[in-house]
């Protein structure tokens, strides 16, 4: 049995579901609330987005962002290449996404929460970004066609999912050969107590669902991936006094990386 599953039977997925739903359902109308995360445009500076593509895109989308480091400089889009956004959110990676790959480029933002769909889905018709198409699914099971996309992203997410292996799975199946994996999400040094992912809060807040970096880059690379970089994000944060604790006792942090489809 592998740790992702087991870590799976640790929690109540239906509970986790409607945490994280709750959470994000906050993130996108309530994005100056208080959450156990820094989210907004300082934050996107300070992790390495450039003030020039953050000005080419809705403000809005920014207010929500909530993701946890950078990797567009690792996914390297070209123009017309077609891109899957795990997890988009209100938009903003969509959005620098779609700038990177221009007009004859396609970029898809796959998220369960009807609230982010509706905020991305406004933002994009009054901004004009008709390269960009949302679709409300699981990370998991995406509907999109086998090898359909160059490359797939995704920002602080993967750890919500309660069996990474069927996200990786997901994106290894709609990857087109030579296409890319880059991300960025929270992982630890050591291995969680049941204590943090029996807590479908401190999940929901990207904790309780970290796993260990080890196991993460392997759950990648048995979806038939290769990892081809790897780097820590000294630059997030948590904010609460809860998940601070997490993240000085596990070693929690965010890393971006790289993996292509041989």
């Amino acid at each position: 049995m592998t740790v992702v599953t087991e870590l799976k039977k640790s929690v109540d997925v239906v509970a986790l579901e409607q945490k994280v739903k709750s959470m994000y359902r906050d993130v996108a109308t309530n994005p100056h609330g208080d959450f156990h995360f820094e989210m907004g445009r300082a934050l996107a500076e300070r992790l390495g987005y450039a003030p020039t593509d953050l000005d080419a895109i809705p403000a809005e989308s920014i207010d929500s962002f909530a993701g946890v480091g950078y990797y567009f400089d690792l996914a390297q889009l070209k123009a017309g290449e077609i891109v899957v956004d795990l997890g988009s959110g209100s938009g903003m990676d969509a959005f620098i996404a779609a700038s990177k790959v221009g007009e004859t480029g396609r970029v898809v933002g796959i998220d369960m929460t009807d609230e982010q769909l509706e905020k991305a889905s406004r933002l994009r018709d009054s901004a004009g970004f008709d390269q960009v198409a949302y679709r409300k699914a699981y990370i998991e099971s995406t509907g999109l066609p086998d090898s359909s996309a160059d490359a797939v992203i995704s920002n602080g997410v993967v750890n919500l999912a309660a069996v990474k292996e069927n996200v990786f799975h997901e994106a290894a199946r709609i990857l087109r050969s030579a296409g890319r994996l880059a991300l960025a999400d929270i992982v630890t040094d050591v291995r969680l107590p049941e204590g943090i992912t029996c807590d479908a809060t401190l999940w929901a807040a990207c904790i309780g669902g970290a796993l260990q970096i080890g196991d993460y880059i392997a759950a990648i690379e048995a979806a038939g991936l290769k990892v081809e970089h790897v780097r820590q994000n000294p630059e997030y944060h948590f904010i609460s006094d809860s998940a601070q604790g997490a993240t000085s006792r596990f070693g929690v942090k965010s890393v971006s990386i790289l993996a292509v489809k041989p």
